[in-house]
């Protein structure tokens, strides 16, 4: 098991990989320095290789496949996520993973948002959508967590081996931060400069796809962590929607005994059928989703006992 092991997802990183796995080893000399390579054709696996770094390989195409694949090969004490496109500070790795090991916090994020990002980064739409993702999630999971989409992370052990990754591209940033919040692990922040690509540095991430993605995401693990609202919402919703268009019809029949306006009366019946459907979903639902807490419950215990286990074989 290594002390820390630096994780670095890449694809076609070539310009940037090595300066940021020398960067990284300078810091956190004690560290086991991994790239994942996701499928690369400008080299960078050579030069992460040459730069000292151990190079694994994931085919299949995605962040979130990536991530995936390394949170299961890979045993840590404390593990750090980055980027490969020097865009985050090295020099912040030091904090963060001190965080992990004094502070015994589950996860680190390393908060662009609250310092250089608005200014370095020229891509005004991905300002609005980190904006836009960091409010909604605040409003929906009541959460402190300052910037939901950075890719520089600290985690301990028993997050990374509890983690049940989904994703398979960018939106897997966004995933991590809804389950540490559901799970109640303990989330800290640390304030880090950002800095955007470097000439000739391309952004692999779509603007508009990627980011559609991310909202199609945060709708996902809200109806599947917040059952009772999300349901209880669209159960009210479509009540208001049957009793409005039924008090027209209503209105006609007390003043001429006649309904002449069936289809309207039969939508509203089916509307508010569905309505009673979607509140007894979210409430059982909500059992369900109960008793997955407690089974993460049982499961956090056994990676803990994990870790301790292997810990005291080293």
């Amino acid at each position: 098991m290594d002390k820390i092991a630096v994780l670095i997802p890449c694809y076609n990183e070539a310009i940037t990989i090595g300066k940021v796995v020398r960067d990284f080893k300078a810091v956190l000399p004690e560290a086991t320095i991994y790239v994942y390579d996701n499928n690369s054709s400008d080299g960078t696996d050579e030069i992460a290789r040459e730069a000292g770094a151990v190079v694994c390989y994931e085919h299949q195409q995605g962040k979130g496949n990536v991530i995936r694949r390394m949170f299961s090969e890979i045993d840590a004490e404390c593990y750090l996520m980055v980027d490969g496109d020097d865009t985050y500070p090295a020099d912040a790795a030091r904090e963060m993973v001190d965080k992990i090991f004094e502070d015994r916090a589950d996860m680190i994020v390393g908060d662009r948002l609250s310092s250089t990002y608005f200014e370095e980064n020229k891509r005004p739409f991905h300002n609005f959508g980190n904006a836009i993702v960091r409010w909604s999630i605040n409003r929906l999971f009541k959460n402190d967590i300052k910037d939901m989409m950075t890719g520089y992370r600290a985690f301990s052990y028993r997050f990374v081996k509890t983690f049940p990754i989904l994703s398979k591209g960018f939106e897997i940033e966004t995933e991590m931060s809804i389950h540490a919040v559901d799970k109640n692990m303990f989330v800290e922040n640390v304030i880090i400069d950002y800095r955007d690509r470097p000439e000739g540095s391309e952004s692999k991430l779509n603007t508009y796809g990627d980011g559609a993605k991310v909202l199609f995401t945060i709708i996902r693990l809200f109806r599947f962590y917040r059952p009772t609202l999300f349901f209880g919402t669209t159960a009210l919703i479509l009540a208001a929607l049957s009793v409005g268009f039924f008090i027209p019809v209503f209105v006609t029949y007390k003043e001429t005994g006649l309904v002449p306006k069936y289809p309207t009366l039969i939508v509203c019946g089916f509307a508010m059928i569905a309505s009673i459907l979607s509140f007894f979903s979210g409430i059982i639902l909500k059992t369900i989703y109960q008793k997955n807490r407690q089974d993460f419950e049982m499961d956090l215990y056994r990676v803990t006992d994990d870790f301790k286990r292997k810990l005291g074989e080293e």
